[in-house]
């Protein structure tokens, strides 16, 4: 299967193509910037948004969180931003901080799985 991010390499892109790319709505793009601090792609002249890969990875990122493991906006905002204070100060955590993001992630999904035979019971 062909990834449309693989497949088109470039210094900067248009949110018409991030949008394809992510297979979002511009608005919703345009939203997300004002919720999550860390997207803020810059503007040229004529004031368009210019995404790096940086900016489009965040994005997968954010709708990972969002749409596939249903974290609220508010609990991806701080899985986000623990994650990037943890990775840019390696000298106050011992342990590797995407280990943990993995096993919080295993534990939510058990926790879903069991609440699902509660509730069929």
């Amino acid at each position: 299967m062909d990834n449309p991010a693989n497949s088109i390499k470039k210094l900067y892109y248009s949110i018409g193509e991030v949008s394809k790319i992510a297979e979002l709505k511009p608005y919703v793009l345009r939203y997300w910037e004002t919720e999550f601090k860390q997207l803020n792609p810059s503007k040229n002249k004529a004031g368009n948004r210019t995404y790096r890969q940086k900016d489009i990875d965040l994005i997968l990122n954010i709708k990972d969180l969002l749409y596939i493991q249903k974290f609220t906006i508010d609990g991806a905002r701080k899985i986000l931003s623990g994650a990037q204070s943890i990775s840019t100060d390696d000298s106050k955590s011992k342990s590797n901080p995407e280990v943990d993001l993995d096993v919080l992630i295993k534990i939510r999904t058990e926790l879903k799985s069991i609440l699902e035979d509660i509730r069929k019971n």
